[in-house]
């Protein structure tokens, strides 16, 4: 999309960034996108292997290249037990060059948030393919229309899935919902846990179709949350002040009720502040979907909830969310184009179900909503 982005003066991703990138896509991600140390793991070792990962911008890449975004499909509870076998990237690059003739010129996750901005640029180190700047989102959402190039007007079709015992399938579609149902389902077959590549696009496409310096942005942000050794500053101040965002609460997570289905985490949290007497709710969808204090909306999609460990800054996934934990909750903005009328059609509240209205985050106030 057409969103300004400060890009760094980083032209390759080595395994000593993969833990800034990490913290970033989790923060990004809204509690969703799988649990980043899978991806730090696994990228490190692929490029501990192949090397560092070149980081291109689309503006540099040829606009009649072939660009494949991929990434992490299912529930990211399932996710953390079922690990790749190293070649599903391969297997997905194969499949997407017979399908349309034509190479791939480079990798793209397809979402920002948690592992999924990171498995990919596994694949990326091991096929020696370039790794774009941009996602399809901005952050995490849990379906396949909620991705900026269906707004663009981009085919979802064809979509190549695997897993871990290279078991491919491929399917065409008349439409993105055909798309989401058929991949939904199938990914229960494959176990609860997949990998995919669709919307495939040509760059000058990707130019406006994608979010641009999503890798950058998430670098930036955790190399700004790694705080040296001695520093007295609140972790949780920090990233407040990184994103803008609005602190919703700070407390202790006195009850999560989780549970997966139709290729989902689907529940809920209570986060206590006892000293005030206040509860905050959130609900999931894979993602941290909306957070309600009183029966009043404190924030929702496709603005950015996220949960952050008090004591360390780092964001928690919604699979890790545990009685007990000291957190902190924050708000911050989407990405502009969710904003638009077409962009609240997919991911805002009423998509997921919700029949209260969105109303963005404000930083300005003590209350997003």
């Amino acid at each position: 999309m057409t969103e300004d982005h400060d890009r760094a003066d980083r032209t390759k991703i080595g395994e000593d960034d993969l833990p800034a990138l990490a913290r970033g896509c989790a923060v990004l991600g809204g509690g969703g996108g799988g649990d980043p140390l899978v991806g730090v793991l696994m990228a490190g070792e692929a490029i501990r292997r192949h090397g560092a990962v070149d980081l291109v911008d689309l503006a540099d890449l040829p606009a009649d290249g072939l660009v494949m975004p991929c990434g992490l499909v299912g529930a990211p509870t399932i996710a953390i037990e079922k690990l790749e076998n190293g070649g599903e990237g391969g297997r997905l690059v194969e499949e997407v060059q017979a399908l349309t003739g034509r190479p791939v010129v480079a990798i793209m996750p397809f979402e920002i948030g948690g592992s999924n901005g990171l498995i990919p640029l596994t694949w990326s180190a091991r096929l020696r393919l370039p790794y774009v700047d941009a996602d399809g989102m901005g952050r995490a959402f849990p379906t396949m229309p909620q991705m900026t190039m269906n707004l663009a007007g981009v085919p979802s079709s064809p979509c190549v899935m695997t897993d871990e015992r290279l078991n491919t399938l491929v399917i065409r579609t008349g439409g993105v919902g055909w798309t989401e149902r058929l991949l939904r389902s199938s990914t229960a077959a494959f176990g609860g846990a997949a990998v995919a590549a669709l919307y495939l696009m040509d760059v000058e496409t990707a130019r406006r179709a994608t979010v641009p310096g999503s890798v950058s942005r998430a670098l930036a942000l955790g190399t700004a949350m790694a705080r040296p050794a001695g520093d007295s500053l609140d972790p949780v101040d920090v990233v407040v002040g990184e994103l803008d965002a609005v602190e919703l609460i700070r407390g202790k997570v006195i009850d999560v009720e989780r549970e997966t289905a139709g290729g989902f985490v689907r529940g809920s949290v209570i986060v206590e502040d006892a000293a005030a007497g206040r509860l905050l709710r959130l609900e999931i969808q894979n993602e941290n979907l909306a957070a309600l204090e009183d029966g009043a909306v404190r924030a929702c999609v496709p603005d950015i909830i996220t949960v952050l460990d008090t004591r360390s800054g780092e964001a928690i996934v919604t699979e890790k969310l545990r009685y007990g934990q000291r957190v902190a909750v924050l708000a911050f903005g989407c990405p502009d184009v969710w904003r638009t009328p077409e962009g609240l059609a997919v991911a805002g509240p009423a998509a997921f179900g919700y029949r209260f209205p969105y109303s963005p985050v404000d930083p300005g106030h003590d209350r997003a909503c």
